[in-house]
């Protein structure tokens, strides 16, 4: 059977009133950009959206990961969409773009990107998530309560083919190591490395009774990119469903809980992760609080069906109303930590230029 690949590309382009939401001639050049594709034969279906100022590209091919043209693909249909922002004067056009020319994928070139190959099952039910003003390691909690909490995933206890557990891929985005680790067995190991949020990294999800992909998340870390801080990295994520997998419900649920992640203002804060519809995600009190759209698609011969805007819920209004509450306690903290984060997350902002100003100035007590 024919493979299908669902890519998700994201980058920050250019958005309108500061960094708060895409403007719509940026979607409209990109839904044509990726129409001439699809007509092409280069791509079977899309989509494109946005989460804040994060233009969301969506594509289902044949070509696998990592592919050349596809990637290209992306990369011209961000630069179009830069083009619009520099004509109409949108903030930061092309902030994400971090290469003059495209060297044959996006690695390293600045946009984000999640994508998994497989074989399609009867039925494919398929979460993509997308967040702004966060980081990669913001998905950490919710994808490790998706498949290793049975407090919130009951198909771990009930399920016979989700019982024997998964096998979590765990990057070292500071060292380039990568680990792989097993739950139920791994649990606490696993744990005491993705609770550091900002260096491990939930990369991959694979059922370990025979290896099939679950789950996938992006990671750039741009600040490593670029050397210098160009905006937090916005992850995007795919987790299929359902079958042996987590129940739909069972991915949402982790995200009743607005946990703390880093971002937020000039991406030197915590704040609450809001689930949020999508004509809600556009970050405006203090750049935030940081927001998570979930869009649910059924994939069928590689084409897309949908999307289900998962959070346009009132289920979830208590948890917006929860991180509104959050954000109020963590803001009144100013410049203090714990709202702002820590030395080691504050490297590419002006602290180490307060400190070499300050040089002159040491003394011994």
């Amino acid at each position: 059977m024919t493979k299908t690949t669902l890519s998700v590309i994201k980058a920050d382009v250019g958005s309108l009133a500061g960094h708060h939401v895409v403007h719509p001639e940026q979607i409209r050049v990109s839904e044509e950009s990726l129409s001439a594709a699809k007509l092409s034969g280069l791509i079977n279906d899309f989509r494109v959206t946005n989460c804040g100022d994060d233009l969301e590209l969506i594509m289902t091919h044949r070509k696998g990961e990592d592919n050349s043209e596809i990637h290209g693909l992306a990369w011209n249909t961000f630069h179009k969409a830069a083009a619009v922002a520099n004509e109409l004067g949108l903030y930061a056009a092309g902030q994400d773009l971090l290469s003059d020319a495209y060297s044959g994928n996006l690695k390293g070139m600045g946009p984000g990107y999640a994508e998994i190959e497989f074989e399609e099952r009867k039925g494919e039910p398929v979460i993509v998530f997308m967040a702004d003003k966060t980081e990669p390691g913001a998905f950490n909690l919710p994808i490790y309560r998706m498949f290793a909490d049975p407090f919130s995933s009951a198909g771990l206890v009930v399920d016979p083919n989700m019982h024997g557990g998964f096998k979590f891929q765990v990057l070292d985005v500071i060292e380039g190591h990568s680990y792989e680790l097993n739950t139920p067995e791994e649990t606490y190991d696993l744990l005491a490395l993705i609770g550091t949020t900002g260096r491990y990294i939930l990369k991959s999800i694979r059922r370990k009774s025979d290896n099939l992909i679950a789950a996938k998340v992006s990671i750039t870390k741009l600040s490593l990119i670029a050397g210098r801080y160009v905006g937090k990295d916005d992850p995007v994520a795919i987790v299929r469903a359902q079958h042996g997998l987590p129940a739909v419900g069972e991915v949402l649920e982790p995200f009743a809980f607005p946990h703390l992640v880093a971002g937020w203002m000039r991406g030197s804060h915590y704040g609450p992760l809001m689930p949020v519809a999508q004509k809600n995600a556009k970050c405006t009190r203090f750049d935030g609080p940081p927001r998570v759209v979930g869009f649910g698609f059924q994939i069928k011969d590689s084409k897309l069906t949908g999307p289900a805007d998962l959070f346009d819920d009132p289920a979830f209004d208590r948890t917006r109303e929860t991180a509104c509450r959050v954000a109020d306690y963590m803001r009144r903290h100013g410049p203090f930590m714990p709202e702002r984060l820590g030395p080691e997350e504050m490297e590419y902002t002006t602290l180490p230029q307060v400190l070499e100003k300050l040089k002159s100035r040491l003394s011994k007590e």
